[in-house]
């Protein structure tokens, strides 16, 4: 048990020092809880935690090497590269309409969780992250049978969870405090953050295609 803990314990740690880190999951949490409420990040994260299931469940089956593989790297990142760019686009268009009082859509929770699955997916390092540090994670649990990985995947979500969960909380509850302008900003400065990893993306993959 104390080994099952410790991983548990561990798993949460890691997940939540990752979350904090700026990205396209927590850019999409600050715009969509900004219109739609606290609600807005645990449904992003419910998206992402569904996609890292399957995940985990495909490298316990033998994925692992296929994920290594520099050509899948460069691909997931060109291509992400791109949807990270339209979205960025899609909020520096939207920005001139945009009102932080606007009524919340309570309708959105299957898109909020298809956005946490998609930008995850659109990440070149979240798939890097899971052919390194999380393959590493894994190999380690599973030697505490299934209990192990188990107990590695649910610190891990709840790291992810806390986190998103938090900012979600600070910035849909904040509405009251935050003006159409600061919200605009904010918005602004989000888009044009994603449209600069989008170029990072693109520049990552082209270098790993040209190795091959």
């Amino acid at each position: 048990m104390p080994a099952l803990l410790t991983i548990f314990a561990t798993s949460f740690v890691v997940a939540f020092s990752g979350a904090a880190m700026p990205g396209p999951v927590m850019t999409a949490t600050i715009s969509e809880s900004a219109h739609r409420g606290p609600l807005a990040g645990p449904l992003i994260v419910a998206g992402h935690a569904v996609l890292e299931l399957g995940l985990v469940i495909l490298i316990m089956l033998g994925l692992a090497p296929f994920l290594q593989k520099t050509w899948v790297f460069a691909a997931i990142a060109i291509v992400g590269s791109l949807m990270l760019a339209r979205m960025a686009w899609s909020m520096l268009r939207s920005i001139p309409s945009l009102r932080i009082h606007a009524d919340v859509r309570d309708n959105g929770g299957t898109n909020l969780m298809v956005t946490g699955a998609v930008l995850s997916l659109s990440t070149p390092y979240w798939t890097l992250w899971w052919a390194t540090i999380g393959l590493g994670y894994i190999l380690y649990s599973a030697r505490f049978g299934a209990a192990g990985v188990a107990f590695f995947f649910v610190g891990h979500i709840l790291g992810d969870l806390a986190w998103y969960s938090a900012i979600s909380l600070a910035i849909g509850k904040g509405r009251k405090f935050l003006s159409d302008r600061s919200y605009r900003v904010l918005i602004g400065s989000c888009a044009v953050f994603l449209l600069a990893l989008a170029c990072w993306f693109a520049w990552s993959g082209m270098h790993k295609a040209l190795t091959l």
